[in-house]
């Protein structure tokens, strides 16, 4: 799966692993995602977002309506 957020739409960067003699190789970091399930009121069911750590919070200040409005306002699919 994808490591990128439905909500805030973080992803990967890029960067290096840098050695004690300053060797450097790939790396990536990745953002923190976790699966969450909110109940949805108006449609009467579940819905499991792959959020951020920074979406979870988003969802607790805006509220899952307004979350999913704008996650299906972008052309996501929940």
């Amino acid at each position: 799966m994808s490591a990128h957020c439905q909500l805030t739409r973080r992803q990967p960067g890029f960067g290096h692993h840098i050695s004690h003699s300053h060797r450097r190789s790939k790396r990536r970091f990745d953002p923190n995602i976790q699966s969450k399930r909110y109940w949805l009121p108006s449609e009467g069911r579940h819905v499991r977002l792959r959020l951020s750590a920074k979406g979870i919070k988003t969802v607790d200040v805006i509220g899952v309506e307004a979350a999913v409005a704008r996650i299906r306002a972008r052309g996501g699919k929940i």
